[in-house]
């Protein structure tokens, strides 16, 4: 039987050596790791909230095309009626919402108006639209590149 020797030094208080109070380390690790954690939580909210507004602006531009599409004699200012449209589909994105229309190959921007557009809408010709949004990403009050969110729908007028 063989025994074997443990050598163990110790303090002339009478306690080991590397044998210290160990509480506390949890907290310790916990301070290390909860910035990270935090900071990966508010990216996932930052972008979560852009998926939903591209979600949303998506939603709203073809809710305002497929109205343009059957408003044909129907109205004076086709545009006015799918801006209409698309702001009440998406009342979040009212703010930075950039719209532009082709209807039957006449592009219409700057403004959300286009009486003259009631004359190119023809059937079986083309309506589409194209709408912009302002994508903010930021973390903490931090801001990373702005991104821009995108929609565009063509639909055939009926």
């Amino acid at each position: 039987m063989a025994t074997s020797k443990v050598c163990v030094k110790i303090r002339p208080g009478g306690k080991q050596i590397g044998a210290g109070n160990e509480r506390g380390g949890a907290f310790i690790e916990f301070t290390l790791v909860i910035p990270v954690l935090l900071l990966a939580m508010t990216g996932l909210f930052s972008f979560g909230f852009a998926l939903h507004n591209d979600l949303v602006l998506t939603n709203a531009v073809n809710t305002g095309a497929q109205l343009l599409a059957v408003s044909r004699g129907q109205t004076t200012d086709p545009c006015a009626t799918a801006y209409t449209s698309i702001t009440g589909a998406a009342p979040s994105l009212k703010t930075g919402l950039s719209l532009s229309f082709v209807i039957n190959g006449s592009t219409y921007t700057a403004t959300n108006t286009c009486t003259a557009g009631a004359a190119n809408m023809v059937q079986a010709a083309t309506a589409q639209i194209t709408a912009t949004y302002p994508c903010n990403l930021a973390i903490f009050g931090m801001s990373f590149p702005s991104c821009g969110l995108r929609a565009q729908i063509t639909e055939f007028i009926q």
